[in-house]
């Protein structure tokens, strides 16, 4: 699928930012359709708690399509309690050969507070080589600032939230309204 053709790259950035003992989740707000910003404070970032088990996911992407996903995970997470990577990877493989999931337009960042994965339509469960992942239009600058940010005193979310800032100067499709959300190791 051609990244000009997937509107989860047109419409958002999430961030996820492994530091220490804390994991963050951050994403901005901003809703567009095309050049017009529908909304400024939608909640991409959610907490799942199936089976007292939590997880943080953020989404870009579709936010029907997203929510979809993440009703699926939150099944795979109750048949599967307390094993992450698993589920990402029972979500993945259904999303790519299941032929109504495949037309879902959006890509998911998930957390458990130890594990933080990038879950993509391409069958893809990707664990960041830098303890941090991002996804979205803007993704792009608030991985690479946060990846500057990395090796100093700053704590994960102090580091997400930078980051979003830079990319909320960079990208027209990101706003600095921040849904940040933390999960301890």
């Amino acid at each position: 699928m051609a990244d000009d053709n997937f509107p989860g790259w047109h419409g958002t950035t999430i961030i996820g930012v492994k530091k220490g003992a804390k994991v963050v989740i951050a994403g901005d707000g901003q809703v567009s359709l095309g050049q017009t910003v529908i909304k400024g404070t939608a909640r991409k970032v959610r907490k799942l708690s199936p089976g007292g088990y939590e997880v943080i996911a953020g989404f870009a992407g579709s936010t029907a399509d997203a929510f979809t996903l993440l009703e699926r995970l939150e099944a795979k997470l109750e048949a599967t309690p307390g094993q992450l990577a698993r589920a990402s990877v029972d979500l993945a493989k259904d999303w790519r050969t299941d032929k109504y999931l495949q037309k879902l337009e959006a890509m998911l960042i998930v957390t458990d507070g130890t594990q933080l994965l990038v879950i993509t339509g391409a069958g893809d469960v990707l664990e960041p080589e830098h303890d941090v992942a991002a996804i979205g239009s803007g993704g792009n600058y608030a991985l690479a600032a946060a990846r500057a940010m990395m090796d100093g005193d700053k704590d994960a979310e102090t580091i997400a939230r930078e980051a979003m800032a830079i990319a909320a100067e960079i990208c027209v499709y990101t706003n600095g309204n921040l849904t940040v959300e933390e999960l301890s190791l």
